[in-house]
């Protein structure tokens, strides 16, 4: 199995639950959020690429990666960007950029509307801000009471299908086992299973009023420098929302690999990495 080549640091949330991210490099800060169900372990080539310019912040999302994983616990999109927001504020990051992927879009641009002068430029990697019109079937199925549960947490069928469907290049089996390591129980599938049920496809879900606040902020970043990173064979973040992204954001620099896959940064790294790291120098090094 594959180490992780970084040493976590641990913060408290106020309400005592513990959040682990990694705090590697010198320079202008930049935020990496990651999704669902990976962790930070998605930006270990890119944290080495970049730290010796950058300042890197790396959370994992409570209930994901090498956080806490309480069990009583809302795991709503608000929660979530509540507790980045504490995160960043302990680090009195006054000024970062962010880069987000999956569920770290809404998250990341959650915050980013909380504090738009904090916010200096943004990469954009598969992931969605704005509410999606359809959802792919086999995350619909794992959304289904009872059946859910048993098939996310039980027998591991969203996190252990993820390494094989979510790539287009056959995953290395120990990289594998290093992305499934902290999702090894039904206790430790917590958050994977909260985060399914949590997208919000109606008015009526608890989440929807916070994803159109989170929708409602991207006009304060048209203004922005943004970097998309896109995976043309992503199954659940398909080439619609890539189109979104590049309707409400026309000025942005974008760059699509027609062959890669939701996790854009293993199938397409040694192209996507330096452009990241590119585009990074560029406009927050002077």
């Amino acid at each position: 199995m594959k180490s992780f080549p970084f040493r976590p640091e641990i913060f408290k949330l106020p309400d005592g639950n513990r959040i682990a991210y990694l705090d590697e490099g010198h320079g202008p800060a930049v935020v990496m959020l990651h999704g669902n169900p990976t962790w930070s372990f998605y930006y270990r080539n890119l944290v080495s690429l970049l730290k010796d310019r950058f300042r890197l912040i790396v959370p994992d999302h409570l209930g994901c990666g090498l956080s806490d994983k309480p069990q009583n616990y809302p795991y709503r999109l608000r929660d979530h960007i509540g507790n980045l927001e504490s995160l960043l504020n302990h680090l009195e990051l006054n000024e970062h950029s962010l880069v987000f992927h999956d569920w770290g879009g809404a998250i990341g641009m959650g915050y980013a509307a909380r504090h738009p002068e904090r916010t200096r430029v943004l990469v954009v990697l598969n992931t969605a801000a704005f509410p999606a019109s359809r959802m792919p079937l086999r995350i619909g199925i794992c959304r289904i009471p009872f059946l859910g549960p048993l098939l996310v947490r039980g027998l591991n069928c969203f996190a252990g299908a993820a390494p094989y469907m979510a790539v287009r290049s056959k995953m290395d089996s120990d990289l594998a086992k290093t992305y499934l390591q902290p999702y090894d129980s039904w206790t430790n599938r917590i958050a994977i299973q909260r985060f399914v049920e949590d997208i919000p496809m109606s008015a009526k879900h608890p989440s929807w009023p916070t994803l159109k606040e989170v929708e409602g902020g991207l006009r304060l970043f048209t203004d922005r420098p943004m970097l998309i990173i896109w995976g043309g064979q992503d199954f659940c973040f398909n080439d619609s929302f890539y189109e979104e992204w590049t309707r409400r954001f026309p000025d942005s620099e974008k760059h699509y690999f027609p062959e890669a896959g939701h996790y854009v940064l293993e199938d397409a790294f040694d192209e996507a990495g330096p452009l990241i790291r590119g585009f990074l120098v560029r406009h927050l090094i002077t």
